[in-house]
Parts: C-alpha cells; sequence; structure tokens
C-alpha cells in the first residue's frame, strides 16, 4: 500500500489544515497532565499573558504556590459547576476573577476586546496518550488554553476502517473514568471521523453511548437529500469539518453560543424523579442553517422573509433558541444593532423555558426573554415591545388588540414563527404587520403614487390608508418561518422565489435525511389497511329525492357510527394490540385511536371499555381526548367527566398526557386533539378511522416517529385511506415542497366580479360600511354598521337556499384569499380594502347552517357489512421528486345534485358492496321478532336498560332457535361458538334498545 494511503496521512492532512489555515498551533502531548487531565503550562501562560495585573496580585497572596492553587481552584470550580460555565464566566478565588479564555465580542469598536480574543492559544494535538491506567492514546485532541476541549478518533477506509471502528473504541476503549473523558468537565464533544461521514457524541457512557449523524446530507447542507455528504472535488468528503467547524473561530462561537448543559427531569415508571443532564451540540443542519441566516441577514439587513423546511426530529425547538439568541446580537458591518427585538411566535409551552434556560446559560443574565403566555395579556406585549426586550415569546393571538400602540419608528424587528401554517397568513398576521411596521416608506410611496393635491391624506381616510399599510413586505421586518409541512400559501409568503419563478425554502432538511439518519421513524414502513364492505336497504315506503351530497355522507355517517361497525374494528384493534403492540418497546409501547368525530371517540371508547371487560382483559386501559362536551342519546359527555385514574379519580386536562405517558395506559382514543405536536415516544401503533389527506395526513401519522432507546418500529392499522392516498399525502413532504407559480394578486377581482353577479348588496351599502367602520369614534358604530348590512342580509334570505350556499362559499373564499394577498404584496386598492372589510362582516352575519341537516336514520338500515384487509406492508416513499403545489383562484360552480334515496343507496352499495356470505349479513330478522315482544319492547320505550337487557338476554338463544331453519349454517356456526354467540348478542343490544324504542305506539 502507498504510504500515502494510512490513518496517518489522514491525520497529517487535518493537522496541517488546522495549523496553516485554521487558527491553531501545533500541540505537544508530553506536556499533558494525565490526571489532571490539563495542559497546564499553556493554561498559566494564557492567564499570565492576558490578566497580568489580577495574576501579580494572586502571587502575593500565594506566594510560590499560586499556579498549584489556580489549578486547584479552576478544578473545582469545573467540578461543581461544568467546564462550560467556566469557558464563559470565568471563576473567582480570594476575590480575583479570572478567564480561562476570551470570546469574540459581538462588536470591533473596542479593540482591547478584540485583542484579548486574539490571545487565545489553540492547540492541535495527535497520539495524545490520556490515561493513568494504560497507553492508550486518542488519534487527535484540540486544546483551547490548555484545556481539552475536543477529541477525535480517526479511521481510513483504504486500511479497511470506518468511522464505526472509531465509535466501537470510543464505546469499549475509552472509559470515562479517565479524566479527560469525564462528562461535562473536560472533553465536551467527540468525533467518529472517516473518508465518507462523520458522528457526534457528548457524552461516553460505555456500551449505551450513542453517537449522532454529523453529517451534511447526499446533496450539502440545506438541500434535498438524504443520508451522508456530498462529492468534494477538492478533497476529503469529510472536509467539512475542520474546515467549517472545528477552525478557530466557528469552535469559539460554538461554545459560547451554541453547546449548553440541558437538564430534564425524568420520572421512572415508580414514580421516582432523577435529573438528566445531556449536553448540546448542534447538529450539522442546525449550525448550518443558523449560519447562513446570519449571514444572509448581515448582508442585506431586515426586511427579507425566510422559510425553513426541517422535518419533524429535527431539533426545530434548538435551532430556534439558537437562532432567536444570535439575531438578538447581531450587528452590521457598521457595528449597529440589527434587530430591536426578536418575536418568537408559539403556541408551543415547552419552548418557553427551553429557550429561557438555554440563553441564561450563554448570557448568565435574568430576563433576557420575556414570555407572554395565557396569564398575561396583550398590555404586556406591548410593554415588552416598548421597552426593547431582547427576546419575545407570545402568539400570534396577541397582536390584533395593540397594534396601534407600539413605538415603531426606526426599530427592526425579527419574528420567528414557530410551525408555519395559513395561521400566518391571515388577518391576525396582518394586525402583526400594522403592531411592527414602520409607515413612513410606504407613506411616501403613496405619496408618489397621487398627485401634489392629493399629498396630503385626507382626514377621513387616515384608518384607511392605516390598515393598507400593512400590505406587503415590510422594510423594518424580517420573518423566519420554521415547518416540516410547508403549505403553498407558507411557500408563497416565506419562500424564495427562484429563476424559473418557483418558490422554494430557504434552507431544507428533508423528511428524507430524518429518516435515513434515524433522527426519526420510517411510519409507513408497517401499514396495514383494512376496507369495509357494506349494503344498506330502505326501510321506508317512499322513495323521497335527496340532495346526492349529502345523503352520501349521511350513509357513511350512519355505518360509521352503527354499533356492529365500531364492535368489529374495536375486536380487531384490541386483539392486535395484545398480540403485538403490547410487546414493543420492552412491554411499555402505547396506541393511539384517530377517530372522525367526537361522537365518534366517545362511542368507541364505551365499546373499547365493553369488549375489554367482556373478555377480562385486566391489563388495558383506555382514555379519551376531545374538546368541549359531546350530546349522545341524551347524555352529555366530556373529557374530564369520563376520563379517570386507577384510584377513580378525575383526570383533569392538564393530567392527560402525563397520565397516558404512565404505565396506567394503553391506549388513547382522539378527536382533533393531540394530532399535532404531540411528543410521546412510547406511542408505537397507530388505529385509523378517520379520513386523512395532505398536511393532515403527515402530522397526525408523524405523531409515531419519535425515536427512543429499545423503540425499533411502528404500526399503522387504517380502516379508510388506502395506501396510495397515504402516499400521494406524504410525497410532498419526503424532499422538498416547492410551489410552481405564485397566485396572480388579480384573483381578488375574478373573485369579486363573481360575487357582484348574486346582486346581494350595492356600492353604496359598502361605502357607507366603510365610512362608519374606519370612523370608531362614532357612538353608535355598532348600530350604524348593521344597518350598512341589513339590506343585503334580507336579499340574501330571499335566494333559494342553494344559491345562499354557493355564495356563502363564495364570500368566505374571498375574504380568506384577499387576506392572503395583502401579505405578500400592495395592491393600492382603496375600494377593495372597503369591499374586504364589508365582506368580512357581512360573512359573520349570514345565518350559519343555511342547508337543512339531513337525517336518514329512520329510512335506511344496515343489511350486510364485511371488513376483509386490503393491504399490508411497507409504503415506499419516492426520491428527487419535487412536489409542485399551486394556489387555484376563481369562485367556481357548485352544483346541487338530487337524486331518490334507492338511487343513492344502490350508488354507495355499488361502491361499498361485495360478494357477502350469509354470516356478515346484520341480523335484521331477528329484530323483526324481538319487536313482536311486547315486555321487550316496552322496556326500551321506558329506557330501562337493566331490564331490557336482562328480558333481552332470556330471549337472545329462543329467537336464534326460530330463525335456525332460515339460515341454518350461520347459526350451526353461531351456537357452536360460544364466544360469537355473545358477541354478536352484546353487538346487536345498543341496536335493538334504540330503534324498539322509538317505535311508535300502535293505533
Amino acid at each position: 500500500m502507498s504510504d500515502k494511503l494510512k490513518e496517518i496521512d489522514f491525520e497529517a492532512a487535518i493537522e496541517d489544515y488546522l495549523i496553516n489555515q485554521g487558527g491553531y498551533k501545533k500541540g505537544n502531548p508530553q506536556v499533558f497532565d494525565r490526571g489532571l487531565a490539563l495542559d497546564k503550562e499553556t493554561l498559566i501562560a494564557f492567564v499570565k499573558t492576558t490578566q497580568l495585573k489580577k495574576w501579580e496580585r494572586y502571587t502575593d497572596i500565594y506566594g510560590e504556590s499560586a499556579e498549584d492553587a489556580f489549578i486547584k481552584r479552576f478544578s473545582k470550580e469545573v467540578k461543581a459547576n461544568g467546564l462550560l460555565a467556566v469557558l464563559r464566566k470565568g471563576f473567582k478565588d480570594r476575590g480575583i476573577e479570572f478567564r480561562v479564555c476570551f470570546f469574540k465580542p459581538e462588536t470591533a469598536i473596542n479593540p482591547d476586546t478584540v485583542k484579548l480574543y486574539d490571545q487565545n492559544s489553540l492547540h492541535c494535538t495527535r497520539q495524545l496518550h490520556y490515561s493513568l491506567l494504560n497507553e492508550n492514546s486518542i488519534d487527535m485532541v484540540l486544546f483551547l488554553n490548555g484545556i481539552p476541549v475536543v477529541s477525535l478518533e480517526l479511521k481510513c477506509q483504504f486500511t479497511g476502517q470506518t468511522a464505526h471502528h472509531a465509535i466501537n473504541q470510543y464505546q469499549f476503549d475509552r472509559a470515562s473514568k479517565d479524566p479527560i473523558f469525564e462528562f461535562r468537565n473536560r472533553v465536551l464533544v467527540h468525533f467518529a471521523v472517516d473518508l465518507f461521514e462523520v458522528y457526534m457524541t457528548t457524552g461516553l457512557k460505555c456500551k449505551d453511548t450513542y453517537f449522532l449523524p454529523f453529517n451534511q446530507g447526499s446533496n450539502g447542507s440545506g438541500n434535498v437529500g438524504g443520508k451522508g455528504n456530498p462529492l468534494n472535488p477538492n478533497g476529503y468528503q469529510t472536509a467539512y469539518l475542520w474546515e467549517k467547524v472545528l477552525c478557530k473561530d466557528q469552535l469559539m462561537e460554538l461554545l459560547h453560543k451554541y453547546m449548553h448543559l440541558q437538564k430534564e427531569l425524568i420520572e421512572d415508571e415508580k414514580g421516582k424523579k432523577t435529573t438528566k443532564e445531556t449536553m448540546i451540540f448542534p447538529r450539522y443542519h442546525q449550525l448550518d442553517v443558523v449560519t447562513k441566516l446570519l449571514g444572509d441577514v448581515k448582508a442585506n439587513g431586515a426586511g427579507k422573509n425566510y422559510l425553513i423546511q426541517h422535518s419533524a426530529g429535527s431539533g426545530k425547538s434548538n435551532s430556534i433558541a439558537w437562532l432567536a439568541h444570535r439575531l438578538a446580537g447581531l450587528h452590521n458591518n457598521g457595528d449597529e444593532k440589527i434587530f430591536q427585538s426578536i418575536i418568537v411566535v408559539t403556541d408551543r409551552k415547552v419552548l418557553d423555558s427551553q429557550l429561557q434556560d438555554t440563553i441564561y446559560q450563554f448570557d448568565h443574565v435574568l430576563g433576557v426573554v420575556e414570555c407572554i403566555d395565557e396569564k398575561k395579556h396583550a398590555v404586556d406585549l406591548r410593554d415588552a415591545l416598548n421597552a426593547g426586550k431582547r427576546i419575545i415569546i407570545t402568539t400570534l393571538q396577541k397582536f390584533p388588540v395593540i397594534y396601534k400602540e407600539v413605538e415603531v419608528i426606526g426599530k427592526n424587528f425579527a419574528i420567528i414563527v414557530d410551525e408555519a401554517h395559513s395561521s400566518q397568513t391571515g388577518e391576525a398576521a396582518q394586525k402583526l404587520k400594522k403592531a411592527l411596521g414602520n409607515s413612513e416608506e410606504i407613506l411616501e410611496e403613496y405619496r408618489q403614487m397621487e398627485s401634489q393635491t392629493e399629498a396630503q391624506t385626507k382626514d377621513d381616510e387616515d384608518k384607511l390608508v392605516e390598515e393598507l399599510l400593512s400590505h406587503g413586505q415590510l422594510s423594518n421586518l424580517s420573518f423566519f418561518a420554521f415547518t416540516a409541512t410547508p403549505k403553498a400559501k407558507t411557500l408563497q409568503l416565506f419562500g424564495v422565489k427562484q429563476a424559473d419563478d418557483t418558490f422554494r425554502a430557504f434552507h431544507i432538511y428533508s423528511m428524507r435525511q430524518a429518516i435515513e439518519e434515524e433522527f426519526i421513524l420510517d411510519v409507513l414502513k408497517n401499514y396495514t389497511t383494512y376496507h369495509m364492505y357494506y349494503q344498506i336497504t330502505k326501510k321506508v315506503a317512499d322513495d323521497p329525492n335527496l340532495e346526492t351530497g349529502k345523503a352520501i355522507k349521511e350513509i357513511s355517517k350512519y355505518e360509521s357510527l352503527h354499533p356492529h361497525n365500531l364492535a368489529q374494528k374495536t375486536a380487531i384493534m384490541v386483539e392486535h394490540f395484545r398480540s403485538n403492540t403490547k410487546n414493543k418497546i420492552g412491554g411499555r409501547a402505547k396506541a393511539m385511536v384517530v377517530t372522525s368525530s367526537r361522537l365518534h371517540a366517545v362511542r368507541y371508547l364505551f365499546e373499547f371499555r365493553r369488549y375489554i371487560k367482556a373478555q377480562g382483559y385486566d391489563e388495558l386501559s383506555v382514555l379519551v381526548a376531545f374538546s368541549g362536551s359531546v350530546n349522545d342519546q341524551g347524555d352529555d359527555f366530556t373529557e374530564e367527566k369520563i376520563n379517570q385514574d386507577k384510584q377513580g379519580k378525575t383526570i383533569k386536562e392538564n393530567q392527560l398526557k402525563g397520565q397516558f405517558h404512565s404505565a396506567d395506559f394503553n391506549v388513547l382514543i382522539v378527536a382533533e386533539k393531540y394530532q399535532t405536536g404531540f411528543d410521546e415516544p412510547l406511542l408505537h401503533t397507530m388505529f385509523v378511522d378517520k379520513k386523512l389527506s395532505g398536511v393532515k395526513a403527515v402530522q397526525t401519522l408523524s405523531r409515531l416517529n419519535r425515536t427512543m432507546k429499545g423503540k425499533e418500529d411502528t404500526f399503522v392499522l387504517d380502516f379508510v385511506n388506502n395506501a396510495e392516498d397515504i402516499l400521494k399525502s406524504f410525497q410532498p413532504y419526503y424532499e422538498a415542497a416547492v410551489l410552481e407559480c405564485e397566485t396572480d394578486p388579480n384573483v381578488v377581482y375574478d373573485l369579486k366580479n363573481a360575487l357582484d353577479q348574486y346582486q346581494i348588496y350595492q356600492p353604496s351599502e359598502v361605502e357607507h360600511f366603510a365610512i362608519a367602520y374606519y370612523d370608531q369614534d362614532e357612538a353608535n358604530i355598532q348600530g350604524l354598521l348593521t344597518g350598512c348590512l341589513k339590506p343585503a342580509m334580507d336579499r340574501f334570505e330571499a335566494k333559494e337556499p342553494d344559491e345562499q350556499e354557493v355564495f356563502k362559499s363564495a364570500l368566505a373564499r374571498f375574504v380568506r384569499i384577499y387576506a392572503f394577498i395583502i401579505q405578500v404584496c400592495r395592491l393600492y386598492d382603496k375600494d377593495l380594502q372597503k369591499f374586504y372589510v364589508y365582506a368580512k362582516f357581512l360573512a359573520k352575519c349570514l345565518p350559519k347552517d343555511v342547508a337543512v341537516k339531513l337525517d336518514l336514520a329512520d329510512k335506511i338500515v344496515l343489511e350486510y357489512y364485511k371488513l376483509t384487509k386490503s393491504y399490508d406492508g411497507e409504503i415506499v416513499m419516492e426520491s428527487s421528486v419535487d412536489y409542485i403545489a399551486n394556489i387555484k383562484g376563481g369562485v367556481g360552480s357548485i352544483e346541487v345534485k338530487k337524486d331518490p334515496l334507492s338511487s343513492i343507496i344502490e350508488k354507495m352499495n355499488e361502491r361499498f358492496g361485495t360478494a357477502f356470505a350469509e354470516q356478515d349479513k346484520v341480523l335484521e330478522q331477528m329484530k323483526n321478532d324481538f319487536a313482536k315482544d311486547d315486555k321487550i319492547v316496552n322496556a326500551a320505550k321506558a329506557k330501562d336498560r337493566s331490564l331490557f337487557k336482562y328480558l333481552y338476554e332470556q330471549r337472545f338463544k329462543d329467537v336464534a332457535v326460530n330463525r335456525y331453519e332460515s339460515n341454518d349454517l350461520f347459526f350451526m356456526n353461531l351456537f357452536g361458538d360460544e364466544t360469537k354467540m355473545k358477541f354478536v348478542m352484546d353487538m346487536m343490544s345498543d341496536v335493538i334498545f334504540n330503534e324498539l324504542g322509538s317505535i311508535e305506539n300502535k293505533a
């Protein structure tokens, strides 16, 4: 083998770069004190050089033992507070404060602080023998003023070894009992490096040591790709590590402004709480996105928008914390501060404490982060903004009431949006711009557009113009929007317009890369779908004409809530959980049932409990999550009313997550709640009984993707969606979402023209409304506004129901699209703005639920039902396919089609029917037999469930025997299986009770 193809040559190449271009000096391994894990000579020399007067005072106190006393005190402080804290704020001894390093100042205004930074001494030391127990050596250690901070174990594929061999060395040969590897007290980060890949850890725990990938991605950081690194035609594929991360300036910045000690309170299965400490070092994409964003802002100043498409599992909370902190201290090339305040808009409560803790470690100053949570009011947000608080965490809803009271002249603001979606593109976002937007330059645009005689805006138009000022992009606001699933509107509002007129994110860390790097699990790896077959029959003599779309929805709802359907699916879910899920993650795995409505969630809960009790499955316990109150057959249910802990105590809403995480509960049934933003690593299985598509499908199923020790896979059982539709939903976000072309702002005129055709409002009414609206000093403002709207409301009432429904839909669409368009560009159209405020209020005043509710429960019956597995396996997403999204304008038309009920049922049966076996038939005949028993009918009509249950169970077998001859095969099967007999009997009980209870009295 060539002399230049060995590991030692790889080592030499890294050293050569760091010494000649990276700001390091060559280190001498012989001066390293293995017991102290320090290069004492360099550390003392640094202190004497940079803090001479303090050192002279120190030697006056300690005399000849000053150096030993210094090292002893340093080691004690590190043991107590950790090396990172000592590097950042130094320590005191006998009233004398020492620094062991100096970080780069934010500005170059003070040359003395720049000089101190330049005097830091960084060494690159090869083959360092570190142990008191043996002569093991580590390939390379990087020292800061004699203190070891980074270790590297290097491997070369040409000699048959990879980074994974380096990882094994760290796990089995690098003992944390050696002082140099003592967690948080000496080396802070360890790298396993080969010619193609890099891995990183911050704590050595023998065989439990966990290394994270520290690679750029196959196409480079910030671009679409998978795991690994791109081709580097000019050198090593892993050269970015020493060229962009370990060089002096970047490493010092990492130690100063990125690394932090995260503390978590962990509760074990017995309820014992301990504090878990984790040293956080940014993953490469996190460091890269913050670096690139800071560089762009420094070059271009305030006024740009940035979209960051980072997958779940990408560490968005830490990325946001680092970005907020760095933007708060960012200065331009003239050493001027760029932003007055950094505003983080989020609904995640955990982000507040995380930001507080993280930033305090950087600055050691309380109050840097101001949280305007639900306990505070909009006025607190106003005061924080006016006081120039550096970092403010709030929700978008706090802005609408303060936008007139914020002092913004000459101030720039950075707004970081956590999980940016359509909520950031509507009216609340417009109010945020009003609150923070600098109006002077926009007013100048208006002045230039209008003639000299109109240069001064008329008094009665002041408020209208004030509202127009918030439209479009504002030069004093920069938005930084983080999301894993950008919609088309989000791409246009925050994305970067490309040369081909498409819109893309500024920086991408794709789902594909996150899965391949094993930061998240692939939730489509094990996916099973079931298909329902059912047949409906009409049980009324007449055949009414019904609106087809609504009738189909009602038939589907009837089927989905039918006790037989719920019972069949419940049995499948419970048995799958017991035979598969509960054995996962060391027996701690949990499941979620996603239902299509709150009523479904409530009925599923009771069906789960009934089935679990009937089968004697004592180890299974179920919780339910939904908002508000649900009325089912006269009973009102709330989440808190029906959730109880093992002691029978009510589980409060804020206790639900903790209870589900505990060992007491296995299954959580949800309706809307917990389908987004819910992180439970123990969640392994999801049962889906709800139509999912697009972003909602990705967000819901992604609840499963969190990783933890022992969690190797996930499982989805889907009763509603097919594999093709799920793939279609996930594919756009697997790599990169791209907006094909921006929305034509003129679409709002098309929408307005279409609305005009309905002749529901008059221009004079719109004008009068606007005059009253913008003159809100008027005491009788509400009366005036309602008077302007009343004529349109009367004309609306005179329209046919179908026409009313189309108009309402079109009006809501105009309001929504206009609110979005004006975030993207300035229209300079006062008349359209007047119509917008009119339309917004008219939409609120038009009667809700115009269409008559359709109820078919008493007109149809479920005759046949069958549930069969239709897909079982992996749903494979494709690589290197750009998703094209588009926003389409125009009102369109809604054709209301009507068909006879019999025809609608026939179509439904064609779609969902199949070749039914007799045993799939729901026992309609037996129901008719029970209807002939007056005692049972009277018990049902009296709503006496206990008496009904007693009589029903007494009669069930007799009724079944009487029907034996009509279907001998089915009833032989039934009588031959006691479990099946009980299942069918229980399943039919509620159906018969409800139907017999509604029978009219005989004449």
